[in-house]
């Protein structure tokens, strides 16, 4: 299996026919996964901890301001108990936590209910152990050996998730230079100029005035064989920003 970085979206593009259309087809243009694991923009804990692996874990609502539906849509995915063990195994000899009643959050649920609606593939949420980029890439790599079992490593944040860019149409300029450069950086395999996007990447203030949701690029691109190997399955601009999603091999 691949590993991907998706940009995930909000609850509400559960709702747009098109950015359901290509996630889904995006999905069906790969083999389908034993077991999925997804690292969200949305839970960061060290060390790595992981969500409830029973079947049907509630999903965690980690989000507010949307139409209350969204915190009533199920996506009851089956035990995981097998996939935690191997996840364990992956990273360590050290157990690695779970949190029995924590489910999926909405980095997490929201494009794979979009992906795999049937919700039938086992998943566990693993958390980002922090923000450094040396930690995400060396999480990423641990992580490689799943993807020879036919696990999928799916990495949710945004390519570029800002604010300002709302009230100043202006700055998609900005966002879009950044956009360019992530681009650029994944062609040429350049992993040391990914992990130093704050200094190198143009507008990267205004980009990602925080880090969480280009943090999972970096795990992506340290459970890829080839960092040079990305492939945009999906290239739009939404709002102002972009929701660029890649796969690597």
């Amino acid at each position: 299996m691949p590993a991907l970085f998706v940009s995930h979206g909000a609850p509400f593009t559960l709702d747009d026919p098109r950015w359901l259309g290509d996630l889904f087809a995006w999905a069906g243009s790969m083999p389908k996964p034993r077991a999925i694991v997804v690292v969200s923009a949305h839970w960061e804990q060290a060390p790595a901890v992981m969500s409830g692996t029973a079947a049907g874990t509630p999903l965690h609502y980690d989000f507010r301001g949307f139409h209350p539906r969204y915190k009533t849509l199920p996506y009851a995915t089956p035990n995981a108990t097998v996939l935690a063990r191997r996840l364990t195994g992956a990273l360590g000899r050290t157990p690695v936590h779970e949190f029995t009643g924590r489910g999926l959050d909405h980095g997490a649920f929201v494009p794979l209910m979009a992906m795999y609606p049937a919700a039938d593939i086992p998943v566990v949420q693993l958390s980002m152990p922090g923000l450094r980029s040396d930690v995400l890439l060396e999480l990423g790599l641990r992580l490689r050996s799943l993807r020879e079992e036919g696990v999928l490593v799916l990495a949710s944040g945004f390519m570029t998730h800002s604010s300002a860019v709302f009230q100043q149409p202006e700055l998609a300029a900005v966002t879009g230079a950044f956009d360019a450069w992530a681009v650029d950086a994944l062609a040429r395999g350049d992993v040391d100029a990914l992990a130093d996007y704050r200094a190198k990447a143009p507008g990267a203030a205004i980009a990602h005035p925080t880090a969480e949701h280009f943090a999972p690029l970096l795990v992506a691109v340290g459970a890829a064989d080839d960092p040079a190997s990305a492939v945009s399955a999906i290239d739009r601009m939404v709002m102002g920003n972009s929701t660029r999603s890649v796969q690597l091999t």
